[in-house]
């Protein structure tokens, strides 16, 4: 008898935990209930640097209440529930216990999260972006239906993203740039597109730097900690290269007509030879696309595309501009040649051509000869090319 009761307490602690996971020595645990879910899966990932990393899952009951726990990352680490497609990201820095309650029905934008203000940070900001990008999707909707002039759109989504993006840096990152809510905040994207980039902007640089050097203190051997620092001083390298280039033109620059060719890439990464519009009547455009001009320079240009395209007009539009992710933005939206010189004003391209306003306009014959042009006859100039 006294046998059986035994295998009878073994049986229910094997039991026990088989429907929730023991908090490891020094571990965290993520634990709460999500409403209307029966019968559904709800899995536990960890967010790495690597990708997404399913940890644990556990079928849901009536009641919707889960567990999980997990050993305590070396510094501050991203994790993530997740129910079909919706996701909640949570922040974990300690021995915490986190509580979550949603409803499946609005399960990553209705949650509940205590015991942890990273994570409740971090909520605020997945609410702040979706509220953005669903304005910045009703911008392009009403510019693919004719009910928004080009350049109303462009002014408007310059100042929309801008807009957010200082909010990020003043409330989320400068603010406290050793939180993991700053180190989420760096990676806000528009689209497919990260808000900060690094690599081609010295103010998105300085603000990687602000949580680099932060997390870098504290935690110098981690690995976000080291990969943050990696981007920063790739992003320096990437600025005096640009500052200090000197401009020497290989002889295979040149095409038959004399022209100096450029060899650009679009926003899916397809390259474009200058030189492979030979026979076409070619306006070439040096631009930045952030700026106060842009918006009605592109209404303009947009007017005499749509004139002149089918009798042989093409458009090459360079920008120039260091934030790469809006220059995708406005030129997914454009109907011509769209490239962008990571370099900028800092370009062999700008000093072979000697551009020395923005924006700069030239006219390319049939031939491949160059024209130089002004804004104030440029159709004029057009239609005698054509």
């Amino acid at each position: 008898m006294k046998k059986l009761f035994i295998m009878a307490l073994a049986l229910m602690a094997l039991s026990a935990c088989n429907n929730q996971t023991a908090t490891p020595q020094g571990g965290f645990r993520i634990e709460g209930e999500v409403s209307g879910a029966e019968g559904k899966t709800l899995v536990f990932e960890h967010s790495g640097l690597q990708g997404i990393i399913p940890l644990d899952s556990v079928k849901l009951g009536t009641d919707g209440k889960f567990s999980f726990s997990w050993a305590r990352p070396e510094a501050p680490d991203f994790y993530r529930l997740r129910l079909d497609r919706n996701v909640i990201n949570l922040a974990v820095d300690s021995t915490e216990t986190i509580q979550v309650k949603a409803a499946a029905s609005q399960f990553a934008t209705a949650y509940q999260v205590e015991g942890s203000e990273d994570s409740q940070k971090i909520k605020e900001l997945t609410l702040k972006q979706i509220e953005m990008q669903n304005k910045v999707d009703a911008m392009v909707d009403a510019v693919q239906n004719d009910r928004m002039p080009a350049g109303v759109y462009q002014d408007s989504l310059l100042k929309v993203v801008n807009t957010y993006k200082e909010e990020l840096k003043n409330k989320y990152i400068f603010e406290a740039p050793n939180k993991p809510y700053a180190y989420f905040a760096l990676f806000q994207q528009v689209g497919q597109y990260t808000l900060f980039d690094p690599l081609a902007s010295r103010e998105d640089m300085r603000v990687f730097a602000a949580v680099a050097t932060s997390l870098h203190a504290a935690y110098p051997n981690a690995q976000r900690s080291q990969n943050l620092y990696n981007i920063v001083i790739k992003g320096m390298q990437n600025d005096r290269r640009s500052q200090g280039q000197e401009i020497e033109l290989p002889a295979e620059a040149y095409t038959e007509s004399g022209l100096i060719d450029i060899a650009l890439r679009d926003l899916q990464g397809n390259e474009h030879k200058l030189s492979d519009l030979t026979g076409k009547v070619v306006l070439l455009d040096f631009t930045v696309y952030q700026s106060d001009f842009s918006a009605n320079h592109n209404y303009m240009l947009r007017d005499i595309y749509d004139r002149y395209h089918e009798r042989g007009l093409e458009i090459y539009q360079i920008s120039l501009d260091t934030n790469e992710h809006f220059w995708k933005l406005t030129a997914d939206n454009l109907p011509w040649i769209c490239v962008r010189d990571e370099l900028g004003t800092n370009s062999r391209n700008v000093a072979s051509y000697n551009v020395q306003t923005i924006p700069t306009i030239y006219l390319i014959n049939r031939e491949g000869e160059l024209h130089a042009s002004q804004e104030s006859t440029l159709e004029a100039a057009v239609k005698s090319l054509l």
